[in-house]
């Protein structure tokens, strides 16, 4: 496993701190106002809370794939892959610069677009949920969180845009454990580390300090914290703070990128050109 860079200490620093810059510009919204203050004064503090708000570690845009297993076994699903584009999830927050999601194939049939109702359905309704989640590579256990709960779905487009105006907006306040939901970091040394995030609720079978290897189940697909539907939402990154850290590359050893796609996620043709990453809407085996 190649050792990774730590750079921009300042603006780690700085990243690290995105949630409060992130409540400060809020906060500032609705107070300085009515103080008083110079309008132009007023606009350059909330600007410059805005702008601390943004700053991300530099993105080394050179970094090789590291190697590590899949988190998963069995047959799956990728959908906001770094294979189809980068970033991945389309920003650079959180360290997630090239994270993927996976799920299980849906069943034919299934709808591709969200619907019009209420889309709320049971997370117990979804294959993925309770499925074990494993590390992919000998490391430490840094941070875990296991007490959120498990939501009902978010599957029609009024609880879509509830979930990117209202609930979302809320979380982002919160911090980035409300937007991971229940979750769990490993430091696999040389400053690479790797995040599982969205975990069933209860199901943490490791704790701060614990030491695993590749393959070690650390807990189970859920459906807490800023999601649509039960998946795992996983990553690679250079700092053990999702905020201060900078996303990473992966390739997985021991996956079989199938012929077939998921067509809800995708009915185009995929130009599949990234190795050991399965693109948006191909279904893959992992057997390692």
């Amino acid at each position: 496993m190649p050792p990774v860079s730590r750079r921009s200490p300042t603006r780690r620093w700085i990243a690290r701190r995105t949630s409060w810059w992130t409540r400060s510009f809020v906060a500032s919204v609705f107070v300085l106002p009515p103080l008083g203050l110079d309008g132009p004064l007023d606009l350059a503090i909330m600007a410059g809370l805005f702008g601390l708000a943004l700053v991300r570690p530099r993105w080394d845009r050179e970094q090789a794939p590291v190697a590590v297993r899949p988190p998963v076994r069995g047959r799956w699903v990728a959908m906001n892959s770094p294979a189809t584009k980068v970033p991945s999830h389309g920003l650079r927050a959180y360290g997630q610069t090239y994270a993927i999601d996976i799920l299980h194939p849906r069943p034919p049939g299934a709808r591709r677009r969200p619907s019009w109702g209420l889309g709320l359905r049971s997370p117990e309704d979804f294959t993925s949920f309770g499925e074990p989640v494993r590390a992919v590579a000998d490391g430490v256990v840094v941070s875990t969180a296991s007490r959120q709960r498990d939501h009902l779905s978010r599957l029609s487009w009024f609880s879509i845009v509830y979930l990117l105006l209202v609930e979302g907006f809320c979380r982002e306040l919160g911090g980035a454990r409300f937007v991971l939901g229940n979750h769990v970091v490993v430091d696999h040394g040389d400053g690479l580390h790797s995040a599982y995030a969205h975990l069933r609720r209860g199901s943490l079978t490791v704790a701060t300090g614990d030491r695993v290897d590749a393959g070690t189940q650390l807990g189970e697909v859920g459906n807490s914290g800023n999601t649509t539907e039960p998946h795992l939402h996983v990553q690679l990154m250079d700092d053990a703070s999702v905020t201060g850290a900078a996303g990473l590359p992966f390739r997985w050893e021991g996956i079989e990128v199938a012929d077939d796609l998921d067509p809800t996620i995708t009915d185009e043709p995929v130009d599949h050109d990234v190795p050991g990453v399965p693109a948006d809407g191909q279904v893959f085996f992992a057997w390692a």
